[in-house]
């Protein structure tokens, strides 16, 4: 091994380190790597950020643009609330809802198909009187699924098709991921309807949580303020006195003292603070009916919030919002969007920080309060979800014009005419000069570390090409392969892609494996096609942890589900995938 080979291994090593602690978000673990080849000599400094003009970096930044017109025209709206009106039972339900999520994966980004059924899955949970848990996960699954079906399914498609397109000369079209991903996508919606579901874990919302769209238990802080009344009146007079049964104090903070779940007896004193545990009902009868105030904010002022047309809404935080590693406190939603947090609820933790310095999480359900106007435009700017219906999308007048143009744009780049990066670079400008996005929000549907993170890795992996270290690990997996069947290096490459993306992200997956399946190909003399196929599926089958897929991370809230839950319908799953993709790529696309 040469000393730049170790180098490269190295940084590898570091870097999947790195993305799996979770430390760093992964954009900025993939800036370091890039940093580090160019620092190391591997790749030369004209070369650092020619991955930003890849192909598949251009179709990807275009892609979700074209999918953010797309989730905001109106026609979606239509289907959901055909979906809405679901009363059949619990396997009817999951397929139905697994399989709409995975048919608007194919077409657009999975994480807004997912936002757009998010809501109405919680609404069909609560009249269904089913727990969240039995839903949450088969939409977050069907959206990968569908991902599986078509080249704008997912990034790691897109960036496979560009290797292809090195590799052999011309990338993968529109649908030649269909006849493998669509069966494997049918295969596992139907598995996960008719058995899978019964595999979760399912946690039941306590008693008076109907009236909440997903979860029991959030945490709130508030102070007992001067002239309240609330003096030395107990913990347990002060919930009789509002009729509240439910909720419950988890802490007592007192003069810099902890009281981690204090008696009910105890006697309250002017600038206490609790620690309030409690569905959004129990929450909500908490502010309006008692003089107690949210702490380090302002009181909660039923007259304010008619007034102003304040409301409040539950939302769940993503995976690149920019509230992740800061508390609440430094965060300072207040101060500068006016809405206020009046809870937070964590994977089914108790948590006994105080609100204020809690660090925020991707996953969180927070419940904010605020003036309901400005929530698309807040929601936006801070990177969250709402989890309840939002009307400004789905019910707004349909359009076509969209729909239309994405079309129009498939057809020139599978026409040859133009490249595909050309044709939908095409139809981001078409939506504009029709009206179909405005200019300033033209950028807000990219998702910006998905970007940074393509356009960094591409050089990284191009580090592995120059110092050989693809060639020596190519070399290593032939090895390994020679015990093997031909075909068995497919299985092998699928389930190497398949674990990695359990731990980083997908489109770094589809790199560094596309990279390495092309030189193994050419070392045993057999077609690239197949392996980059299961290089394609396992990239995308991200089903045994929350991180594996930013899916994941934003159903774990909303369906109570702890880290350990994903694998118990996560693995049959996978196992399932793998038993049924292989035969299907080697027959579809033959060594």
């Amino acid at each position: 091994m040469s000393f730049e080979q170790g180098y490269v291994f190295t940084v590898l090593i570091v870097v999947l380190g790195l993305f799996v602690w979770g430390r760093f978000r992964y954009d900025i673990v993939a800036l370091l790597a890039l940093l580090a080849v160019v620092m190391g000599g591997i790749v030369p400094t004209v070369d650092a950020f020619q991955g930003f003009g890849h192909p598949a970096v251009i179709t990807v930044a275009a892609v979700l643009v074209i999918s953010r017109s797309l989730q905001n025209s109106g026609i979606i709206g239509v289907l959901v609330r055909w979906v809405e009106k679901i009363d059949y039972g619990p396997s009817v339900q999951v397929i139905i809802i697994s399989s709409l999520v995975a048919v608007l994966s194919g077409f657009m980004n999975n994480v807004g198909a997912l936002a757009l059924l998010l809501p109405v899955v919680l609404q069909i949970a609560r009249r269904s009187n089913r727990a969240p848990g039995e839903l949450m996960m088969p939409l977050a699954f069907g959206s990968l699924l569908g991902g599986l079906t078509t080249m704008v399914g997912t990034p790691s498609n897109i960036i496979v098709a560009s290797f292809r397109a090195k590799s052999a000369g011309i990338p993968f079209s529109m649908f030649d991921f269909a006849p493998v991903g669509l069966f494997v996508a049918i295969t596992g919606i139907l598995f996960i309807g008719f058995f899978g579901w019964r595999l979760i874990p399912v946690r039941a919302p306590e008693k008076g949580g109907a009236s909440s769209l997903s979860v029991a238990d959030y945490l709130t802080e508030v102070i007992v303020p001067k002239n309240s009344g609330l003096s030395r009146v107990s913990i347990a007079r002060l919930f009789e006195d509002i009729g509240e049964t439910e909720g419950h104090v988890v802490a007592l903070i007192r003069g810099g003292n902890k009281y981690i779940l204090p008696d009910v007896t105890q006697k309250l004193r002017i600038n206490d603070h609790l620690l309030l545990e409690g569905n959004t009902d129990v929450i909500e009868n908490i502010l309006h009916n008692t003089p107690l105030q949210l702490a380090g904010n302002r009181s909660f002022s039923i007259e304010e919030q008619e007034d102003n047309e304040n409301s409040a809404i539950e939302v769940v935080v993503k995976p690149n919002s920019r509230l992740i590693g800061r508390s609440v406190a430094q965060a300072q939603i207040e101060k500068r969007h006016d809405i206020f947090l009046l809870a937070l609820f964590r994977h089914g933790q108790s948590l006994q920080k105080t609100l204020r310095q809690i660090k925020i999480w991707a996953g969180d359900v927070l419940l904010l309060e605020g003036d309901a106007r400005r929530f698309p435009e807040v929601l936006s700017i801070i990177g969250c979800l709402p989890l309840t219906e939002r009307d400004i999308v789905l019910h707004r007048e349909p359009t076509l014009i969209p729909l239309i143009i994405f079309l129009v744009s498939i057809t020139f780049g599978m026409s040859g005419i133009i490249s595909l990066p050309v044709a939908f670079t095409g139809g981001v400008i078409a939506l504009v000069v029709f009206g179909q996005i405005p200019i300033r929000e033209l950028y807000q549907g990219i998702e910006w570390p998905v970007i940074v993170l393509l356009g960094a890795m591409v050089p990284v992996g191009s580090a592995m090409e120059i110092s050989g270290a693809n060639d020596l690990l190519a070399d290593n997996v032939i090895i390994v392969a020679k015990f093997l069947p031909t075909w068995g290096i497919v299985p092998l490459i699928l389930v190497t892609a398949m674990v990695l993306s359990d731990i980083i992200n997908n489109a770094a997956t589809a790199i560094l494996m596309s990279q390495l399946s092309i030189q193994i190909a050419d070392r045993i003399d057999v077609s690239a096609d197949p392996l980059l196929m299961a290089v394609a599926i396992g990239s995308s089958c991200a089903f045994l942890t929350p991180i594996g897929h930013q899916s994941n991370i934003l159903v774990m809230g909303p369906g109570g589900y702890r880290f350990g839950d994903y694998w118990r319908l996560g693995l049959p799953l996978e196992l399932l995938i793998i038993c049924t993709s292989v035969p299907m790529v080697l027959f579809v696309w033959p060594l």
